[in-house]
């Protein structure tokens, strides 16, 4: 296993960290984790060198962190860091801090949480948890020894990382969505560059895009990737791009079958940073365009059509639209827009009243109305778990 400094911590971190958020289940029931299996997992890891550990409140329906826990027994919890998180979206008044981290310290069976992650934050999470003072509330926690260190992780625009990270100088680490399809997306390289100078360690969630940079590319990736001397995986493709950067201090996977952590250590074990060529980095640029290229939409996300008069968050519906066609994963389509955790009722595609003021605005000229009752057909009903 490789490691990397921690920021301003004296320690080193595993490259490769252990996401429990798609651990195995039984019958496709995310609440109804497979624990012998998903413990063997999380202990090979371990034994294997990898000494990070992330969860959340809100992981596997409210299963995730006792899962850890007892994965930690036997006396696995001396040679990891554990992270979880405070579900931020979801408070609605202050006095739910405690009650949420002394439910999270049982589950977990530990006495102090290492590393404790304010969760998902966006622009309207953030203000709203950081105008109930969880940044003291935090500290207070940290002074009793219930949390060790403090960060969050995030998904907005860089300006709201930037707010974010500038609101407090002891942050332990941030985490942010990157991989090379969102090297420009939310926090993005400028992100990661501002934080990291910071002295801040990134830790990056969804190096694979939830899975979907793992799959099999379409045909005219494929071709671009064969030009490459380097055979390699397209999950080899995406986490060698990762952790080619060294701002990078962590990547977390998501793993759900021990194939799929066999592999990863394989590829931490030989990663490194600096090592991708100019003539690689053009040939993700070029992936990164034929991906593109088959969006359906071509929605640029300048949200010239926002705000919407009616509520429909038209930029996302259609980013949602053409990862599900881009990727050719119906599945991830329906359940980012009407899964659990999908796109609020009051925001799907359906509340379009057909004003038009979206289509006056759009400087792409894209016909809003149309692909919103196409994408709104498509995508309405929740997916059943795959099986």
């Amino acid at each position: 296993m490789k490691y990397r400094k921690f920021g301003k911590l004296d320690w080193q971190v595993s490259v490769l960290g252990f996401g429990a958020m798609r651990l195995p289940v039984i019958n496709n029931d995310m609440s109804k984790i497979d624990e012998p299996e998903a413990i063997r997992m999380i202990r090979y890891a371990i034994d294997n060198g990898v000494n990070y550990l992330d969860s959340a409140y809100l992981y596997h329906m409210g299963k995730s962190e006792s899962l850890v826990g007892k994965a930690l027994k036997d006396g696995y919890r001396d040679r990891v860091r554990v992270a979880t998180k405070l579900p931020a979206r979801t408070i609605e008044k202050a006095d739910e801090f405690d009650r949420i981290l002394n439910e999270q310290l049982e589950r977990l069976d530990i006495g102090q949480i290492d590393f404790y992650l304010l969760h998902g934050l966006f622009r309207e999470s953030w203000h709203k948890v950081r105008d109930m003072d969880v940044l003291a509330w935090a500290e207070k926690q940290m002074s009793r020894g219930l949390i060790g260190r403090l960060g969050f992780s995030f998904h907005d625009e860089f300006e709201v990382f930037k707010e974010i990270v500038d609101a407090y100088d002891n942050w332990v680490l941030a985490q942010v969505q990157y991989n090379f399809m969102d090297r420009d997306a939310q926090a993005g390289r400028q992100g990661v560059e501002y934080a990291a100078g910071r002295g801040i360690p990134v830790v990056v969630m969804e190096p694979l895009r939830g899975g979907l940079l793992s799959k099999e590319p379409p045909p005219s990736v494929a071709k671009l990737w064969q030009r490459s001397p380097h055979k390699l995986s397209p999950v080899e493709w995406a986490l060698r791009w990762v952790w080619d950067q060294p701002e990078i201090a962590v990547a977390l996977s998501g793993m759900s079958t021990m194939e799929q952590v066999v592999e990863n250590i394989r590829l931490a074990d030989s990663s490194a940073a600096g090592i991708i060529t100019e003539e690689e980095f053009k040939l993700y640029d070029d992936v990164r365009e034929a991906y593109r290229s088959l969006r359906p939409v071509q929605c640029s996300n300048c949200k010239y059509c926002m705000p919407c008069p009616n509520g429909v968050n038209i930029p996302e519906i259609f980013q949602i639209y053409d990862d599900s066609v881009m990727y050719d994963d119906s599945f991830i389509g329906r359940f980012r827009y009407s899964g659990p955790f999908g796109i609020n009722e009051e925001n799907r595609a359906d509340r379009c009243e057909e004003c038009g003021q979206c289509e006056e605005a759009c400087p792409q000229h894209i016909p809003v109305i149309d692909w919103l009752k196409k994408v709104h057909e498509e995508l309405k009903t929740p997916p059943a778990p795959p099986g």
